[in-house]
């Protein structure tokens, strides 16, 4: 069955119970490839730590593969360094020099009373010999890792001008044996929670654009039903349950609606629903399938897939409602819209040759580049900053995450250990 008829016929199944905030230890492994042309060199050295830290907490540790993740540092190697200072004053400049290090860290981690900890680092320009930035956090033990990610979202936009997402979270769907889970994670991978298990297939993430809700489509009463649950409390209420299937929830730029795929009627078509479940409107009206809805940034459009043309392509329409107009014209099979948080970009799944890639499409020249290089890549989903496309694809038979960045150039795989992983979405950077 292809991607577009998957999602086209609702074969989405029951979320049997909810569990809020439960620990998942597995994390995800992430292999990278290629690299940006001008990679910043960069020595992250090790902080000076108290005893008891874990390993898996190192902070430049955690803080070097961030910025490896990126593509564009180049993190250097400095095991054979006699002399690794924890402070500014302890530099000898000429020495990183020697190492081509146009950056470098130094930090150091310091008990304080009640089980807190002061974690300082400071990133000090090696060619002018100042410091770029200086800061420090008071955190609780297990806010090592999360501090540590803010550390080189902070390097990351002071180096680069555009903001980390280090410190962001992704949602997926993971399947071990026959239980599915929809899980939040760290970007990295690491921290995974479980927010919805089940025997039965769950499908559609999508978070709210404050990060607070996900929305999900469950067959918990025997049909596709829309929920949206709260990632804090695990309330969760029931927004879309009408006559057929209800499905592929997408929130509104400011939240207070959803665009939903009903087959109300006879065939998909596209819907608008207030975050509440009140208040629900028909946009499209078509005799063709018409679902995957995606709003523009701005709210004032739907972007949808259809197959009103004979083979499934993009179109949009007014949010309100109107006529659709089709967005799609080069290759002859596209689906699964995304757009870039600055609307500039649109992400896709595109049928080339018999291989379901990502597809990038600058909206303003309309010029396309295919991105991925699977055979079965599925639901893009842009990171925060526009600068990373994250994607489910299958490797041998099981299906596993995978990450480009907008411009092709770096490459990353992110393997569950123990499980089958799909349906990834990128959540937003908290405000």
């Amino acid at each position: 069955m292809t991607v577009f008829n998957k999602h086209m016929l609702g074969l989405v199944f029951l979320v049997a119970s909810v569990f809020t905030s439960l620990q998942v230890n597995a994390a995800l492994e992430i292999e990278i490839s290629g690299g940006g042309a001008q990679q910043i060199p960069v020595a992250i050295l090790p902080f000076a730590e108290p005893a008891g830290i874990p390993s898996k907490d190192s902070l430049h540790e955690i803080i070097a593969a961030d910025l490896k993740r990126s593509g564009l540092f180049r993190v250097l190697d400095t095991r054979g360094m006699a002399n690794l200072p924890t402070a500014a004053s302890q530099i000898k400049y000429a020495e990183w020099n020697a190492l081509q290090a146009q950056a470098m860290t130094v930090g150091h981690v310091e008990s304080l009373g009640g089980g807190r900890l002061k974690v300082t680092f400071q990133l000090m320009d090696v060619l002018k010999q100042n410091q770029l930035i200086g800061m420090d956090y008071q955190i609780a033990p297990t806010q090592i890792r999360a501090t540590a990610h803010k550390i080189a979202d902070a390097i990351y936009e002071k180096l680069t001008g555009e903001r980390g997402v280090f410190g962001s979270r992704i949602a997926y769907i993971n399947k071990i044996g026959k239980r599915y889970t929809l899980q939040v994670s760290d970007a990295d991978g690491y921290n995974a929670q479980n927010v919805v298990s089940s025997n039965e297939p769950i499908i559609s993430p999508a978070w709210s654009p404050d990060g607070t809700k996900m929305a999900y489509v469950s067959f918990e009463k025997k049909k596709p039903i829309v929920y949206v649950q709260s990632l804090t409390t695990g309330d969760r209420k029931i927004i879309a349950n009408y006559k057929g299937n209800n499905s592929a929830p997408a929130w509104s730029p400011d939240g207070s609606r959803l665009a939903i795929v009903l087959t109300y009627g006879a065939n998909s078509q596209i819907y608008t629903i207030d975050a509440d479940g009140g208040d629900l409107r028909q946009v499209t009206k078509s005799n063709a399938i018409d679902t995957e809805p995606a709003f523009s940034p701005d709210g004032k459009f739907i972007y949808f897939s259809s197959d009103r043309g004979g083979k499934p392509q993009i179109y949009k329409v007014a949010s309100g409602g109107g006529d659709a107009t089709r967005v799609t014209f080069d290759g002859a099979y596209n689906l699964s819209p995304h757009f870039s948080p600055d609307g500039r970009y649109l992400a896709y799944i595109r049928n080339d040759g018999g291989r379901f890639k990502v597809a990038l499409q600058d909206l303003s020249s309309g010029q396309v580049q295919l991105l991925s290089e699977g055979a079965q890549d599925e639901s893009p989903s842009f990171s925060p900053n526009g600068r990373v496309i994250l994607y489910a694809t299958k490797v041998r038979g099981r299906g596993t995450l995978a990450a480009v960045s907008s411009d092709g150039k770096v490459r990353q795989r992110l393997s569950e250990s123990t499980g089958d992983v799909r349906e990834p979405a990128w959540a937003p950077l908290a405000k």
